[in-house]
């Protein structure tokens, strides 16, 4: 766990990223913590900021869900209920989508994973 902790924290160093998005109606800072849709401010926990920021850096791509808890929660916790991340993704769509049982952004790829659909 600390190995992988120490290759993802080298791997985001050398990968500069802004840390502030524009995507459509959103304004993103990761570096202020500031979320906002349509000026209007997002509140979001710290697991749906990483869940986010990992959907946003991959956007177009599906992400596995086993591989999205691996990258959530890196706090060396050898075991997390599924159910705390269906939460999580559920949390993210009902403050991000307009209508959250039919998602824009977040997409269920149904056997695979989640996807960010919007570029």
């Amino acid at each position: 766990m600390v190995l992988r902790a120490r290759v993802n924290t080298q791997l985001r160093k050398a990968m500069p990223k802004s840390n502030t998005l524009k995507i459509g109606e959103f304004n993103f800072n990761f570096d202020n913590v500031e979320f906002k849709k349509s000026e209007q401010i997002i509140e979001l926990s710290k697991t749906e900021q990483k869940l986010l920021r990992l959907l946003i850096d991959n956007k177009g791509n599906t992400l596995s869900r086993g591989d999205l808890v691996d990258k959530i929660w890196t706090d060396g916790a050898k075991y997390v209920d599924e159910n705390a991340f269906s939460v999580t993704v559920k949390r993210l769509r009902d403050k991000l989508e307009e209508v959250p049982s039919k998602p824009k952004y977040i997409k269920t790829i149904y056997g695979i994973g989640y996807s960010w659909a919007v570029k």
